[in-house]
């Protein structure tokens, strides 16, 4: 378990960083093995130390007081942590206090640390340590300002600046978070306490910045471990300046359930016990609020809600001031059919205006309304589908919105008929606090839905829509978006032809789910793209794209979601000239292997280390595979069923893989059946390739003398060998491709240089190798030039043609196309 220094009883004065205008927060990621796995570019200023100084390294070399250590830039030291350390306790997941720390230059910084423990890649786990560089606080906030702002509310207290940093907090918050207002200072609410009620807190924090509006929301931030959650409510209200411009965010805070004795403050037994679901169905969560109703508070409910907007918000109370349109999405009445059958949930209704249920929509507040009621009234005669009013003794009404901190969602109509009391204020203000409960749930099921969807639209957008026409391999794929909240992930796979007839497979799986994920994927595919179109070799391949992730880490740092550190990827090139297949991975399961007489195996390539991490090596292996043999590559979100283990998953794969099947999307279908007995709660991607081989029939071989006078004899072999196949069409571009390529490796390359001709369905290639690792470039010749012109005419009679290095020098290659010939 990682070591982290012990907590003063009194913690010393912050060392100051950084001026309030220049406040940053300082992020790294720290395993249970106590290695620095992610380092920030804000890191990086606190301590001086870049990321590939540090990642990889012990964390306990970054403190001061450490016996024997040693600056994690000249390497390792002794091991231990030093006097000043502590183990942390089993089932802890947060640590805050004052550690020394050792800049890079040799200062000595006094740093208070808040770490939170969270789930890391492949079941682990890691800490996320930050630091608040801010300096310590000025003018208003230790003045006038600050000092009115807490004199105010005896409830939990806290004063956010326009960057969101905490800069003042009361007793109250620090009851209520075990932190103190030192251990806060200058950290966002998100990072103080990472959840989702943090995130729905900071964007009503925002809003009151570019508003000027108060805001609330259901809940507040509570510390890992607390228990159940208690019901609160927490208030944000705008702090302006001398000049009026809002400098702060005022936030209050207090437990509606447990500490608020006010005997009109929490909803009743009945009431309060009542189920509404947060559910991805916007039309369940509706019905559970007309339930939650009938009988409780009223005879009969209706729950309406808004179209959607392209955005999915609701119009902000004010703006409806014309006829409203929504869908019916909820009824239930104490009378069941024979009144919930007048009213058919799914169908769309137009609420005149002026009428009652549009100035609800417009105030944002609820309001009753009794039948007999001139607005009512007049909504009656004006509008037919309100005729239901008058029956039933129907005498009391109240019209409540659905409203989640500046969102309308819809509106809730409640009336009695039974119940011969009419509603009073209290009534309703409980139901205002029971659509207050089921809007929450609207808006979040609403938020995740578009989230899903644009993540899905992203990531589909990004994977291939159709696998590239190539004869060396006949291939199938599957792809399974993760179900549950987690949303969709970053796993992705292509098919990229390469020179020579050989093609590579690629399948990665990028850490974590939503747009982040999905986007990092995207650049991730784009670059293998890239260095698999310079034909780097596969172990050199994963090594610039562990590179990448670096760069990206840098460049984003800051943000926990935007590196791809820990992405996983497979990499694996066949040749169906040679029969051979290349392969390297970064922390990816192995590929598997069926051979033509059914024998399943895992392809024994070397486990490379996940990218991101920098400075570790990637292996290659390289293995024939008979023509036939049929190879899979998968991510692990395929092993992760709940209903058995990973050696379970792989010998059922096997078997489903061994399986005859007269296709290969056959054998994809069985080996997803065989594995997942339900919706996969990660992404799952499949990519199946059958090996085809080009015999010695479609490829021609010659050594060439490192001789001019032999480049004519090269031409001849290749229109005999042309004739040979029926190609004679061909022969008047193919002769002045090999004239150049060949004339070039002689007069420029070094022997032995080799021509080979490869005629591959309607791709007839040429390739001429040398000993030379200088790769030749297209340049354009002036007007009296001699020479200059050859590379530009084989681009221009060519499809492609391009270089690619190899252990023993360089292969320049052309394609042609036989379409029309």
């Amino acid at each position: 378990m990682e070591q982290l220094p012990t907590p003063p009883g009194e913690q010393p004065a912050r060392t100051t960083h950084a001026s309030p205008r220049t406040a940053y927060t300082a992020t790294a990621t720290v395993s249970e093995q106590g290695i620095v796995t992610g380092w920030s570019e804000e890191a990086r200023r606190l301590l001086g130390y870049a990321p590939a100084e540090v990642v990889g390294r012990p964390a306990a070399e970054l403190l001061a007081d450490r016996p024997g250590g040693s600056d994690p830039a000249e390497g390792s030291g002794s091991g231990g942590t030093g006097p000043a350390a502590r183990p942390v306790a089993p089932g802890q997941e947060r640590w805050s206090g004052t550690v020394p720390l050792r800049h890079r230059d040799g200062r000595r910084l006094e740093a208070v640390l808040l770490a939170h423990r969270r789930p890391a890649a492949a079941g682990a786990a890691e800490w996320f340590v930050m630091s608040a560089a801010t300096g310590a606080p000025e003018a208003p906030w230790d003045g006038p300002l600050g000092e009115w702002a807490f004199d105010r509310s005896p409830c939990v207290l806290a004063v956010f600046d326009e960057d969101l940093r905490l800069v003042r907090a009361n007793a109250g918050m620090h009851r209520a978070l075990s932190l103190t207002e030192a251990g806060m200072r200058g950290l966002r609410l998100s990072e103080i306490a990472p959840d989702a009620v943090s995130e729905e807190t900071e964007r009503g924090m925002r809003r009151v910045l570019e508003t000027g509006d108060p805001q609330s929301v259901d809940g507040f931030v509570r510390p890992p471990g607390a228990g159940p959650a208690h019901g609160w409510a927490t208030s944000l209200a705008p702090v302006p300046g001398p000049d009026g411009r809002v400098r702060a965010v005022f936030l209050t805070a207090h437990e509606k359930a447990a500490g608020d004795t006010a005997p009109r403050a929490a909803l009743p037994p009945t009431l309060a016990g009542a189920r509404i679901t947060a559910a991805p169905d916007s039309a369940r969560t509706a019905q559970d609020l007309a339930d939650a109703a009938v009988p409780r508070l009223a005879d009969f409910a209706i729950v309406d809600l808004l179209e959607t907007s392209p955005r999915g918000e609701g119009p902000a109370p004010g703006s409806a001031t014309g006829p409203v349109s929504v869908s019916r999405s909820a009824v239930r009445s104490v009378l069941g059919g024979s009144q919930e059958s007048r009213f058919a949930v799914g169908e769309t209704t137009v609420y005149p205006a002026p009428s009652p249920p549009v100035e609800c929509l417009a105030a944002g507040r609820g309001a009753v309304y009794g039948t007999a009621d001139p607005a009512v009234a007049r909504w009656v005669a004006q509008d037919p589908g309100a005729g239901w009013i008058g029956e039933h003794g129907t005498h009391s009404m109240m019209l409540v919105p659905l409203r989640d901190g500046g969102t309308t969602l819809g509106l809730a109509f409640f009336s009695r008929h039974r119940n011969r009391e009419p509603f009073d204020p209290e009534d309703l203000r409980l139901a205002e606090e029971l659509t207050a409960r089921a809007a929450t749930g609207l808006h979040r099921a609403r938020r995740t839905s578009r989230e899903h969807t644009s993540t899905m639209t992203l990531q589909r957008s990004l994977l291939p829509h159709t696998l590239p026409v190539q004869s060396a391999l006949e291939i199938a794929s599957r792809y399974l978006p993760a179900a549950g909240e987690a949303g969709v992930g970053g796993d992705w796979f292509d098919v990229i032809p390469l020179s020579g007839a050989r093609v590579a497979l690629v399948v990665g799986d990028v850490v974590g789910h939503g747009m982040r994920a999905s986007a990092t994927m995207g650049r991730l595919r784009t670059a293998v793209r890239t260095l698999a179109d310079v034909d780097l070799p596969p172990d050199e391949l994963l090594t610039h794209l562990d590179d990448l992730i670096l760069h990206l880490s840098a460049s984003e740092a800051g943000r926990d979601d935007a590196s791809g550190i820990g992405t996983t990827c497979l990499y694996v090139v066949y040749d169906p000239v040679t029969r051979r297949c290349t392969a390297a991975r970064a922390g990816h399961p192995p590929p598997a292997v069926v051979s033509p007489e059914g024998s399943a195996y895992l392809l024994d390539v070397p486990a490379g280390p996940p990218l991101g991490l920098g400075g570790l090596p990637f292996e290659t292996v390289e293995v024939e595979l008979p023509e036939g043999s049929l190879l899979a590559l998968y991510t692990d979100g395929l092993l992760q069923a709940r209903d058995h283990d990973i050696d379970e998953a792989l010998d059922s794969m096997l078997a489903a893989l061994v399986r005859p099947a007269s296709t290969l999307d056959t054998v994809c279908d069985r080996v997803l059946t065989a594995l997942l007995t339900h919706r996969p709660e990660d992404d799952v991607a499949l990519l199946v390739a059958r090996t085809r081989a080009l015999h010695t029939d479609k490829v021609a071989v010659w050594d060439l003398p490192s001789d001019p006078a032999f480049v004519a004899q090269a031409r001849r072999n290749a229109t005999d060998q042309l004739t040979v196949w029926g190609l004679d069409e061909a022969a008047f571009v193919t002769e002045l491709v090999v004239s150049e390529l060949v004339t070039n490796a002689i007069r420029y390359g070094e022997a032995p240089v080799q021509l080979r001709l490869i005629h591959e369905g309607t791709t007839l290639i040429c390739e001429v190798s040398d000993a030379s690792g200088t790769a030749p470039h297209m340049r354009r010749a002036r007007i009296f030039d001699e020479g200059g012109r050859g590379l530009l005419l084989v681009a221009q009679l060519t499809q492609r043609w391009g270089t690619r290095h190899t252990l023993f020098g360089k292969t320049i290659w052309a394609e042609q196309s036989l379409v029309d010939f």
